[in-house]
């Protein structure tokens, strides 16, 4: 019987055929593909077997794998490969004898052999600086909370919001409500909150008997919060529900830009700071959090991965007896970019705004405030980087489901 619908893929997403299948050949273990636009690809059969979407390979339920390798009765190997009438790729497996077929869309947009770098940024990365007339990427988000969850109108506010802190690290958001506790229904409509030691929701103002520096009217100085974490959060809000006083202006900084900028000026205190691993402690009266890590960390590839600076919160630093003072000079160059007034910009929140940030990116501080002259109440809370990049997928998902049904 000859297949006229295309099969399910092995994901729950949505795959536009942008080109079709137009020719195949293969070996014992590999498949090559001539796609109607010229493209040529190459998928190996064992590759091929472990990703198709058949219920000896997928649970249907879940679209989770259940196939285990090492359980086939020997390496399988490719018996025919064709492209059958609905425009999927057929491919029949020895010593199975099973025939599986793979969606064309899919097999495109996971097309290995022709790809650029998988582990690439969702949303290019840009560099910033500040300077007087600099500020956050502004939106107006006073609609957000009246839309339905996962329709086109929420994501017309959320997808340029994720856009701009996947990108810069910072978005503010304007005209959201000032009642205590909607934060929380804010963050849902990205993710699940992280809780603290601080709680799910923390409040930012002046307190008596504080056990944080920001529950001060004092200045605080650029830093990241919770460095003292193994993990610390990957994603800040703070959204200010009353502000009346005098001074208190927010302070941001691109935290990569500055590490990129002492890498450039200061080679020898670029490398200390990615090698040499400082102590954060927060010893406070309930609770009792050390970590170790460097102040600037890379990823596998030697991109910037996190920052972590908190000079309030490094305890002694405890390192080999050589690095003690290289790794004193290092920072006290990466200290001296921190007060350079060109990489920061800064802004007065306005009851209503909401600020996200990446927290192992962007350094905040906050200047000081003269508390007996009204009051300032800000509402935070954390949620991981991987939230934003799941929420903005699901953007991307929906767009290309659209796509498909406007093209069906």
């Amino acid at each position: 019987m000859t297949d006229t619908a295309l099969p399910l893929t092995p994901d729950y997403d949505a795959w536009p055929i942008d080109a079709d299948l137009d020719a195949v050949s293969f070996t014992a273990r590999l498949v090559t593909v001539r796609w109607s636009d010229g493209r040529v690809s190459r998928y190996h059969g064992i590759w091929l077997r472990e990703n198709a979407a058949d219920e000896t390979t997928v649970n249907p339920a879940t679209r989770e794998r259940i196939l285990d390798l090492s359980a086939l009765p020997a390496w399988p190997e490719i018996e025919g490969a064709e492209i059958d009438a609905a425009g999927a790729l057929c491919v029949t497996f020895a010593p199975e004898d099973r025939r599986l077929r793979f969606h064309p869309g899919w097999l495109r947009a996971h097309d290995y052999d022709n790809a650029g770098d998988p582990e690439a940024p969702l949303v290019p990365v840009t560099l910033w600086h500040g300077g007087p007339d600099a500020g956050p990427d502004t939106l107006d988000a006073s609609g957000l909370l009246d839309t339905d969850p996962g329709s086109e109108a929420e994501e017309g506010i959320l997808a340029p919001a994720l856009e701009s802190v996947l990108g810069k690290g910072l978005v503010r958001l304007r005209g959201l409500p000032t009642d205590p506790g909607s934060l929380e229904a804010i963050a849902h409509r990205i993710g699940p909150i992280r809780d603290t030691n601080f709680g799910g929701l923390f409040n930012v103002k002046a307190k008596p008997d504080p056990d944080s520096n920001a529950y001060t009217s004092i200045a605080l100085p650029p830093h990241t919060d919770l460095p003292t974490r193994e993990y610390h959060p990957g994603l800040q809000m703070l959204h200010c529900l009353e502000n009346s006083v005098e001074g208190g202006q927010a302070v941001m900084l691109d935290g990569f830009a500055v590490a990129e900028a002492l890498r450039e000026r200061d080679p020898d205190a670029w490398e200390t700071l990615t090698r040499v691993r400082w102590c954060y402690a927060n010893t406070a009266r309930t609770t009792d959090h050390v970590w170790f890590e460097p102040m600037i960390r890379l990823d596998a590839r030697g991109e910037l991965l996190e920052v972590r600076i908190a000079d309030f919160l490094r305890g002694p630093l405890q390192t080999a007896f050589e690095d003690v003072e290289p790794a004193y000079e290092a920072l006290m160059a990466l200290q001296r970019l921190l007060r350079d007034p060109a990489f920061a910009i800064r802004f007065t929140y306005a009851p209503g705004d909401l600020v996200i940030f990446d927290n192992r990116r962007l350094l905040h501080a906050r200047d000081a405030f003269e508390g007996s002259t009204g009051h300032r109440w800000l509402q935070g809370c954390y949620m991981e980087r991987d939230e934003i990049r799941s929420r903005y997928r699901m953007v991307q998902r929906a767009r290309r489901q659209r796509r498909i049904g406007v093209e069906a």
